[in-house]
């Protein structure tokens, strides 16, 4: 009865599609956490931000570099380019998209508000040369330029202005301004409304610049995005018809989807790595029955943890084979090194030793905390986990929440042991290795994902020559030294890559992409 009171709602909320238009109903157990399109380097959230704002560099659905609202580029010298921009564009307001839009959005985009600050300063201190040319000047050469300048979305200065949004929100401090609900981008779709948990309306954008050059063969004019938090209900409306495609369909729910002749699964792997964390910094953990010292400081303990830990019963059994186990940091293997790939055996008893050869021979108490609406079979896999650690004597309880709730719970710090991934169209290293695993720089906003903030200079040093080395093969020597730092300390303990399946009517066609997003542009509804 629940379920079918839940379905029902939700039919309610879908029912506004414009009379003739091509309507795309889809979605997901999580929501867009903002519309600011700089406040949170989230992946939901991100797909919305990258519909309705373009970049300079963009990225087509094989996830090849293409130009955006730039048309080409020069690098002048090592550590300054120069980009072209595309004339004729205008915001969704009608105001003409220039390089004033540029500079301002990278300076907003730089501010310590922004979780996209470390790519912004990445790509340089930005400078206007004329109306159409802008410049980027960097403290260091940066052998990833142009994919640094696929993340940040472009802003109307005028607009932001005009709303007083010209900073990016805190969305820590549970800040609300205009632009939490609100949007004005060069996209291809235009965001109409917004309800936090209920429900976003886009409609296209007629006059977007890529539908002349052949970006846009979909047949969809409006879409109507809904937060399903709870798996059967996503099921069932897809199956009822209530909606058009599910992004994160359940694995358990798979088979049956495939075999209705009304509905259809698409397969991929996504470019994510899921993992665990762990508070490194504290001299007591908050969250834990051990006074007066952090067990995850020692290093033998983080290992007890990473050798407790089946990874082919997850695999198998949580993940419904959902998922390809590694040993590796990055989100692809085409970032990583194969000796970075390797995991540490499952050995339940090595793990007691090393727990006994920490002082901790009775084990002890700790809380993991993790997401229930973020990543495929999160809580399921923290449930999985805990059991197993608890089997070796840490004993752990799990505290599950929604990522509106996670993230900004993480990003305080208020956390001992933690769930996280990390993912993206970005196949390099590099955006793994300053973001999650440098240790915290205020300046740069490199580290901003550290959550555990651990210090480890050498791994510092490599991550940071890493970063300016030109030269390829010295640069890869570099990331695999990075790497193997990273895995001897086990600063993390990875889990696996996701497969993402998608979930549709049969008569939606989409083009699944490893970064996980959702081409709205490119959906066609027979």
């Amino acid at each position: 009865m629940k379920r079918l009171i839940a379905v029902a709602a939700l039919a309610a909320a879908l029912a506004c599609g414009a009379a003739g238009a091509k309507t795309l109903r889809w979605a997901s157990q999580g929501d867009p956490q903002t519309a600011d399109p700089y406040s949170q380097n989230e992946g939901l959230t991100n797909m919305f931000s990258q519909s309705i704002h373009d970049t300079l560099v963009m990225r087509d659905n094989a996830l090849k570099l293409v130009p955006g609202l730039a048309t080409s580029w020069t690098q002048v010298n090592p550590t300054t380019w120069r980009f072209a921009l595309r004339r004729g564009v205008k915001f969704h307001d009608g105001s003409p998209f220039t390089a004033d839009g540029v500079v301002f959005s990278f300076e907003r985009a730089q501010h310590p508000n922004s979780q996209l600050r470390q790519y912004a300063n990445a790509v340089g201190k930005p400078r206007k040369v004329d109306d159409y040319t802008v410049e980027f000047t960097q403290d260091k050469p940066n052998p990833i330029t142009l994919e640094h300048a696929t993340t940040i979305y472009i802003m109307s200065k005028t607009w932001a202005e005009r709303h007083k949004v010209e900073r990016p929100l805190d969305f820590k401090a549970k800040e609300e301004t205009y632009a939490s609900r609100n949007a004005n981008g060069t996209g291809a779709w235009i965001l109409v409304s917004r309800e936090p948990g209920v429900k976003t309306v886009l409609k296209r954008n007629p006059d977007w610049w890529g539908i002349k050059e052949g970006r846009a063969p979909g047949n969809v004019t409006e879409v109507v995005y809904t937060q399903v938090s709870a798996d059967a209900t996503r099921t069932a409306a897809l199956l009822g018809g209530q909606i058009d495609f599910v992004l994160d369909p359940p694995p358990q729910d798979l088979a049956r989807l495939e075999s209705n002749k009304d509905t259809k699964v698409v397969r991929g792997q996504e470019n994510r790595v899921v993992f665990f964390g762990f508070d490194q910094h504290r001299d007591e953990l908050l969250y834990s029955n051990v006074k007066g010292r952090n067990p995850f400081k020692d290093v033998r303990v983080r290992q007890a943890v990473y050798h407790a830990i089946d990874i082919e019963a997850i695999r198998t059994r949580t993940m419904r084979g959902s998922a390809l186990p590694t040993g590796g940091i990055t989100p692809s293997i085409l970032g990583s090194h194969p000796d970075a790939e390797k995991r540490l055996p499952y050995d339940p008893q090595r793990a007691r030793r090393l727990l006994a050869e920490a002082g901790y021979p009775n084990g002890f108490e700790v809380t993991l905390d993790c997401p229930n609406n973020r990543y495929v079979n999160d809580e399921e896999i923290c449930i999985a986990v805990a059991a197993m650690l608890t089997k070796v004597g840490i004993a752990t309880k799990v505290t599950a929440m929604p990522r509106a709730t996670y993230f900004p719970k993480l990003e305080k710090y208020d956390t001992s042991f933690f769930m996280l991934g990390w993912g993206g169209a970005i196949t390099d290293a590099q955006t793994t290795l300053w973001p999650v695993l440098r240790s915290k720089d205020d300046k740069t906003g490199n580290g901003s994902f550290n959550y555990g903030r651990y210090v480890n200079p050498r791994l510092d040093a490599l991550i940071d020559a890493a970063g300016t080395e030109m030269d390829a093969d010295k640069r890869r020597e570099l990331i695999r030294q990075a790497l193997a730092e990273h895995n001897a300390q086990v600063h993390h303990v990875p889990l696996h890559r996701q497969m993402i399946p998608w979930a549709m009517r049969a008569n939606i066609h989409v083009v699944h992409r490893a970064d996980n997003v959702l081409n709205m542009e490119s959906v066609r509804i027979d």
